[in-house]
């Protein structure tokens, strides 16, 4: 299995989506935009691509700022897309998978920072890909946005927030607007980056103070999402790519 991060800054990293990968095995390359590190080939050998997230959204302009061509990632994305790759997109992944499909994003009801719980729609808990997801997690989240839907996509989860937190655009593409890679160590990262995020904190009904974030414990979110990726990864090796 060969899997290809695009990773957009140095603070928000795969996180616990890396341990998964190393955990098994499987062949990890990247693409650290932050870096001007170029992507892939179209020929490129990769069977899973997986979009992180970052400060930026599908409109930013090259013009503000340099390293990230949204363009050029759609592009790459949607070719993978019919190339029959698996592909995951996580918050700022999740929307460019949408406009890869030709769904605009949207800014979400609420800014969202912190843990807060997300709830399986009816397609969600009949997702066998989720069977292990009770109807609400508490997992992880940091968007002002959130991915836009196309005529066949399904949503998988929503929140108090944003209607639109797990979205199914096939069985081997998927976009998170939440974050259920994060670690301690990344969000310790991604807060010391982003005071400014919690200077209007009283304003936001789903915002939390970096000391809350920190003390919530990763780890069950964590495992639920590798179950979600190992599942993934067997509908992608049987269905689509057999060895």
């Amino acid at each position: 299995m060969k899997i290809h991060f695009i990773i957009h800054e140095t603070y928000e990293g795969p996180g616990a989506l890396l341990r998964w990968a190393e955990e098994r095995n499987y062949s990890v390359s990247s693409s650290r935009v932050y870096l001007e590190e170029a992507l892939p080939l179209a020929n490129n050998p990769i069977d899973l691509l997986i979009v992180l997230g970052g400060p930026q959204s599908p409109s930013t302009s090259v013009a503000a700022c340099h390293y990230f061509n949204a363009n050029e990632e759609v592009s790459f994305i949607r070719a993978c897309i019919e190339n029959n790759k698996a592909v995951l997109g996580v918050c700022l992944g999740a929307q460019l998978i949408g406009e890869a499909l030709g769904a605009k994003f949207e800014q979400s009801p609420e800014k969202e920072i912190g843990y807060f719980p997300i709830h399986l729609t009816e397609a969600g808990r009949q997702q066998p890909k989720l069977a292990h997801f009770t109807a609400t997690e508490t997992v992880g989240h940091w968007h002002n946005d959130m991915p836009g839907l196309t005529p066949t996509s399904k949503v998988l989860a929503t929140s108090a927030g944003c209607p639109r937190q797990i979205v199914e655009y096939s069985p081997i593409v998927y976009g998170f607007q939440c974050h259920l890679e994060f670690t301690t160590e990344s969000l310790t990262e991604l807060i010391a980056a982003s005071s400014d995020e919690f200077k209007s904190i009283e304003q936001y009904d789903y915002l939390q103070a970096p000391e809350n974030i920190i003390a919530h414990s990763s780890l069950p979110m964590n495992a639920l999402l590798f179950e979600f990726m190992d599942n993934l990864v067997l509908t992608y090796t049987e269905k689509f790519h057999e060895r």
